[in-house]
This record gives structure tokens, C-alpha cells and sequence, in this order.
């Protein structure tokens, strides 16, 4: 550290340079903190799925529709320890922008299937009582400012109503920080007698079952599609995680275009920071010389360049990830379509590490070359 003053000095002398090319590291890695946020927020809820849950849903397409009836005998396959259903309501709030998830469920099976989530004993006891009674996520709840006893009227024109109302019985949490907390859920026989014939009564979207041995989630998805092969419905069986997965997917392969993105991002950074270094190091190629001269070893003259090339990465990666960390900390920026919106401490600690990565590389050549610098060759410079 008895050098600080030293490398601080030659980073500051062309003020203007040193500006411009901190500048680009901070947008750049401005840049890395909110795409990983978008991509956390997309496939999130894969990493987020139980691995001792299964998706049972229409062979053809999820929005074809299964019989109620199948849950008596997907319960019966041996392995299954829990078996219950929802089906997509596809509603809005007041305006087609205030979209949101909502299904009807079975209130004591939903709850036993998703620990995850977490709902207050009285909340509880409410939806349990309250045949118009819904529960709404914590997040989707302060997106609208919703509060226990309010009227929540949702237009939906899939089920033969235009509009209907629900009483906000409960408010749940997540328990974890990738929990995702838009959902609003409803009672199924509430939703089963209010729709009218010819709008699917007695039809259902998808079963989530639980298996009791995830190591046997394989066989027993395929011992369920057995059960109902060749009959009018039959059905497809996939985990949890590939399920969420396929609403991702919808809009492309987030992971290859994120890191597609971050690729040429990374790779034009490095140009720019690495055309710096070395103009640098050229502007001080006789100062350098005096400095062996009075007793500077090589290995000092190349750590004195590293130094200052991995300062001046480190320090625009750092202010471009604290940058990205308030505004991923406010949430999510979309109003309700990016839920799992946050940078994780994974993704900051790979940010730090690629900043170090980035002062290296740019460093290492002009180090070298000031490294190999003869003497007498320098001071004819000055």
C-alpha cells in the first residue's frame, strides 16, 4: 500500500481518459446487475419449484382442460402423497394492464402443497370460511394497495361472467426471497358453481401432485400418463421446475440471450479498457525506465501497472453494481410482470470477480511490456 499514492497519480493524470473509460465499466457493469436481475426474474421461479412436485396437465396443450374426476385416481397410483388442482383464470383488475395471476383452488390442498407460502393462522381460517373469500400474494397486494376486507371485482371473460367479486380474506408471504408473491387464489367450489354450463363445470386445468420419493418423480410421471392413456384426455406429466420453465421459454432461451448480451458487452469493455492501459503504460515508458533505474525491481514495475489497471476496473465495477443493487432494490419495475425482480449475492459476487478478471486482462500486456523495459532505452524517451 506504500505505492497507493503512486498508481492513484497516474490514473489521474489524463483525467479526461481515466473518466471516459470508468465511465464505460460502470454502464457496463450497470448493465450486468440488471440483466441478471431480468434473468432471475424469469427463470426464478425454476429454481424455485419443489422437487418432489409433478405437473400433471392436457397431452395437447395446457389450455385444454382435464375431468375433476382424475384426482381420485391419480391419488391412487402408489408413490403420490398428495394430489390437487388449479385452473387458469386469466382475469385483470379494472384495466387490462393490471394483469396477475389468479386461480381457483381447494383451499386445504393448496395450502399443504405450497409451504412456500405463508399465510397467517386467521387468514387461514377466514379463506377456509368465506366462500367468496381470496387470498393475494404480498406483492400484487401493494401494487394495488389492497388491505384485509376489501371487494376485489376481476373481470374475466373465460368462465361466462364479466366481472367477479371476491372478498380479500388474506394476505400470504413468501418464505423465501425468491418466493413469488403475485398469485391471487380463490375458492374452486365458489368458481365451479358460478360458472355456467357450457364454460367447463367440472373441468380443471392441471394437478400438482406430490411424490413421496422425488427419486422416483420419473417413474411414477410416467405411471400416471399410463393411467390415462387413450382416454378422451389424455395427459402429460412433467416436473414442476420444466413446467414453469416452458411460461419462460415462451419468450425465448433467457440464459442464452442474457449471457449473448453480457458476451459482447464484456468483450467491447475489454477493447476499450485494455487500448487505455496500454496507452498509458506507452505516454510513461521513460518514467517507468527512472524507476528501475533508482532501484524498482521488474516484479515491482509490473505490479505498480496490474495495480493500476485492477483499480481502475475494480472501482467502476464496484460503482456499477452498487448502482444496479438500488435499483433492483426498489423491486419490480414492470408493476407485476418481472416478480422475482432482485440481484442475488451470487450474481454480485460474480460481478466482483469479473471485475478483478477485467483489470487483469487488460493489465497484463502493458505490465509485461514495462516489465521487460531496458534502462537505457527508457530514459532515451524522457
Amino acid at each position: 500500500m506504500k505505492f497507493a499514492h503512486l498508481i492513484w497519480g497516474n490514473l489521474t493524470r489524463r483525467k479526461l481518459r481515466t473518466s471516459l473509460t470508468l465511465l464505460s465499466i460502470v454502464v457496463a457493469f450497470v448493465l450486468f446487475g440488471l440483466l441478471c436481475a431480468v434473468r432471475q426474474a424469469l427463470e426464478g421461479g425454476v429454481k424455485m419449484a419443489g422437487v418432489d412436485r409433478l405437473i400433471v396437465r392436457h397431452r395437447v396443450s395446457l389450455i385444454q382442460l382435464l375431468p375433476e374426476s382424475y384426482k381420485a385416481r391419480i391419488e391412487r397410483i402408489p408413490g403420490i402423497e398428495l394430489a390437487m388442482h388449479q385452473t387458469w383464470f386469466g382475469g385483470v383488475y379494472q384495466d387490462p394492464k393490471n394483469f396477475f395471476p389468479q386461480a381457483p383452488v381447494v383451499p386445504e390442498e393448496f395450502l399443504t402443497m405450497k409451504p412456500e407460502l405463508v399465510l397467517s393462522a386467521e387468514h387461514r381460517q377466514a379463506w377456509l370460511t368465506t366462500r367468496t373469500g381470496a387470498i393475494v400474494g404480498r406483492s400484487t397486494a401493494d401494487r394495488f394497495n389492497w388491505k384485509i376486507g376489501d371487494k376485489v371485482p376481476i373481470q374475466s371473460p373465460l368462465w361466462g361472467r364479466r366481472t367477479w367479486d371476491f372478498d380479500l380474506v388474506g394476505i400470504y408471504d413468501g418464505r423465501e426471497a425468491g418466493t413469488d408473491t403475485r398469485g391471487m387464489f380463490f375458492r374452486y367450489d365458489y368458481f365451479d358453481e358460478s360458472r355456467q354450463e357450457g364454460q367447463g363445470k367440472g373441468l380443471i386445468g392441471w394437478y400438482t401432485i406430490r411424490v413421496k420419493d422425488p427419486a422416483r418423480a420419473a417413474e411414477i410421471a410416467r405411471r400416471v400418463d399410463e393411467e390415462f392413456e387413450n382416454s378422451a384426455a389424455e395427459t402429460k406429466t412433467e416436473p414442476e421446475g420444466a413446467f414453469v420453465q416452458g411460461f419462460a421459454r415462451q419468450i425465448g432461451n433467457i440464459g442464452f440471450i442474457v449471457g449473448g448480451i453480457l458476451v459482447a458487452v464484456f468483450f467491447t469493455l475489454l477493447l476499450v479498457t485494455g487500448s487505455t492501459m496500454a496507452q498509458a503504460v506507452r505516454e510513461r515508458l521513460g518514467e517507468l525506465g527512472v524507476l528501475k533505474a533508482i532501484g524498482f525491481t521488474n516484479g515491482q514495475v509490473l505490479t505498480l501497472v496490474l495495480a493500476e489497471s485492477c483499480l481502475l476496473a475494480v472501482l467502476g465495477g464496484g460503482l456499477g453494481l452498487s448502482i444496479a443493487c438500488l435499483v433492483t432494490s426498489r423491486g419490480d419495475p414492470t408493476g407485476g410482470l418481472l416478480p422475482l425482480f432482485y440481484l442475488r449475492n451470487q450474481d454480485l459476487a460474480l460481478g466482483g470477480s469479473l471485475s478483478l478478471a477485467l483489470g487483469l486482462l487488460t493489465g497484463i500486456f502493458p505490465a509485461w511490456q514495462a516489465m521487460r523495459l531496458r534502462v537505457a532505452e527508457a530514459l532515451r524517451r524522457l
